[in-house]
């Protein structure tokens, strides 16, 4: 049976609502692990799966339930064992597998003795209590990020579209699950893990998204969350409306990196200096705008396609990505792309839709996207006219609890990384999030481009320092890290 959550009855339960903060384990039922096999497609070496049921509603922890199902890479050595090490992989997205991801991308050895290692699927995500929003293929092909929007016409023809986006959540078969699926109550969730597993603290990595869970987590949890490592970081106010926009601000930062190895690479036809493959990236969208591909794909698929060719760096990534742009530009089909079973993209997509837009409250008004649109396909040519586009955000209910900011009060035990050139989350988010902690936090940035710095950029400076602190807890102040060609 579907459960229509309805706006009037968001608008009284909000009305009554004080804004919760990390909720103490005080008359609150331990939670207990239940061990499993963990899903054939999690079932990788040296896993273990568990799941907890936590309070769908942490104001009401005796109350109804959600399923959160985690796993953990336990550490082999336990005379230099310290305790766990909660991990996102950002999205908001699966992360039961994210553990053995950092292994096999050469998270120091030293690092997996020392830590239990943990991976969450966020509540609504995953194999934890998944959610839906009944989408259309056509819809999921759009993804998370919003089409690039030529003109207020092409706004206002998105805004119908994400609309029913947003009428199919709030009457989705999870749509009563709906107001609780947010950033704070995953944090909660962590938090909840750390106790199930009898840890008196936990420590923090997070990258993209799982930085601002990571902000959340401790500014929420302050007395319990030890090392706290967020990397390629969102704004403070997370995935809002502003985090979205600066998207638009990552590609013009990254795209040089493309644009210079593009022209040193002139077998692929696309330039000769930065300058001209910077105009062939406008003269292909407004091509494809024209007249899609021989595989119906548009100057929107292209430029989405570029930015996230962006979130690698290096020979390979760009040269993947070069491909591309040469198979638009000679009328071939596209290399082929790895994609995710479509049940799979569904809870993903349903999932992350319950979270952003949860989080903080979006603009209602299409009118306010047109303007942001304008603004940013003028000072952001390459992407920003998609970045600023509306979302279904603009169609949900307000949020059930303010939006959580990241808080200068509390231990000097946070330390952000990030890349100085990052198409998805711009140096300037970061910073936003660093002048927020105050003296709570440092920053390392790093002379690289790329969406994701430790152990993923291979940067020894940067890799160093924050395995350093994750190993003996001296965090390092503010510093930059040189590029390295090696």
């Amino acid at each position: 049976m579907r459960k229509t959550l309805s706006l009037a009855a968001v608008v009284t339960a909000a009305a009554g609502l004080v804004a919760v903060p990390g909720v103490s384990s005080a008359g609150t039922p331990k939670p207990e692990v239940q061990w499993v096999t963990c899903p054939a497609d999690v079932a990788l070496p040296g896993l273990e799966c568990g799941k907890l049921q936590l309070p769908l509603d942490y104001r009401e922890p005796r109350g109804r339930k959600t399923e959160v199902m985690f796993s953990r890479l336990a550490s082999k050595n336990p005379g230099k064992r310290k305790g766990i090490l909660l991990t996102n992989p950002g999205g908001p997205s699966e992360g039961l597998t994210f553990p053995a991801v950092l292994k096999a991308v050469g998270l120091p050895q030293s690092v997996q003795d020392a830590y239990d290692v943990i991976g969450v699927d966020p509540r609504g995500i995953g194999y934890s209590s998944p959610s839906t929003c009944d989408m259309t293929d056509e819809q999921m092909a759009d993804g998370s990020v919003p089409p690039y929007a030529n003109n207020s016409a092409e706004v206002r023809q998105r805004a119908g579209e994400v609309r029913k986006i947003a009428e199919q959540c709030l009457n989705s078969s999870s749509a009563d699950e709906l107001p609780y699926n947010t950033t704070a109550n995953i944090a909660r969730d962590l938090d909840s893990i750390r106790a199930a597993l009898g840890e008196k603290k936990a420590s923090f990595l997070g990258y993209s998204y799982g930085s601002y869970l990571g902000s959340v987590y401790a500014t929420l949890f302050p007395k319990t969350s030890d090392r706290v490592v967020i990397d390629s970081n969102l704004p403070k106010g997370g995935w809002d409306v502003e985090g979205g926009r600066l998207m638009g601000r990552g590609v013009e930062d990254t795209f040089p990196d493309f644009a210079k190895w593009a022209a040193a690479h002139p077998e692929h036809g696309l330039g000769t200096t930065p300058q001209q493959v910077r105009a062939k990236f406008f003269d292909l969208a407004a091509r494809l705008d024209e007249k899609p591909s021989v595989e119906g794909l548009d100057g929107r698929t292209f430029r989405l396609l570029t930015f996230t060719g962006l979130y690698g760096t290096g020979d390979a990534a760009f040269a993947k990505l070069a491909a591309s742009w040469k198979a638009f530009d000679t009328g071939q089909p596209q290399p082929p792309q790895d994609y995710p079973e479509v049940p799979r993209v569904q809870a993903l997509l349903a999932g992350r839709l319950h979270v952003i837009c949860g989080d903080s409250a979006w603009p209602t008004s299409v009118g306010a996207y047109e303007r942001n649109v304008a603004v940013d396909r003028v000072r952001h040519p390459m992407f920003g006219a998609a970045a600023a586009n509306i979302q279904p955000c603009a169609f949900f209910p307000k949020p059930l609890e303010k939006q959580v900011l990241p808080s200068d009060r509390g231990p000097r035990n946070v330390l952000l990384v990030q890349n100085e050139r990052d198409p998805a989350t711009p140096l300037a988010g970061a910073r936003s999030t660093r002048r927020a902690f105050g003296d709570r936090a440092a920053m390392i940035t790093i002379d690289q481009g790329g969406h994701g710095a430790y152990v993923l950029g291979k940067n020894k400076c940067a890799n160093d320092k924050v395995t350093e602190y994750l190993l003996g807890g001296q965090r390092p102040d503010d510093l930059r890290c040189a590029a390295e060609t090696s």
